[in-house]
């Protein structure tokens, strides 16, 4: 796995528990540190630990993967987990806010994951289609009408 694939996974799997503001930062052109920054924000400490179970246990489960580092705790407001060619920071909003690593890298392209195509269903795909029009007879109700009388015309 490459940096790039590296950073959308730790991303993807901040995203699976609803981290909000999540940004990757491509700092390969600015830093000889690290690749990419990948910055998320939990709402309150269960949150920020949660984020950062499931991005440490996800990677460690699904590529055999551990932080070379890891600093700080959800007690802390700000995780940073250090993989050598991404550097996660786990904060809170307070927290993001005021050391603004985004603003202090401003010149770092952002990273858009990919988005999985979706599917179209084939009702969809069959553009113009209508469902068949069943004409009443004039005067009457329509067959299956629980109305049966007459039907004014006009």
């Amino acid at each position: 796995m490459d940096s790039k694939q590296l950073a959308l996974a730790c991303r993807a799997l901040a995203d699976n528990k609803k981290a909000e503001n999540l940004v990757v930062l491509d700092v390969r052109k600015l830093s000889t540190v690290t690749d990419f920054f990948v910055m998320a924000t939990g709402t309150s400490e269960p949150h920020l630990r949660a984020i950062e179970n499931e991005v440490l246990d996800g990677l460690r489960r699904d590529h055999d993967l551990k932080p070379v580092h890891t600093e700080g705790s959800a007690q802390s407001h700000w995780v940073v987990a250090d993989f050598f060619d991404v550097i996660v920071h786990i904060m809170s909003a307070d927290v993001r806010a005021h050391y603004d690593i985004e603003g202090l890298w401003a010149d770092a392209p952002k990273v858009r994951p990919t988005a999985p195509r979706k599917k179209v269903a084939k009702a969809e795909e069959a553009v113009g289609a209508e469902p068949p029009v069943v004409a009443a007879k004039a005067g009457k109700a329509p067959k299956g009408s629980r109305n049966r009388k007459t039907v004014p015309t006009a």
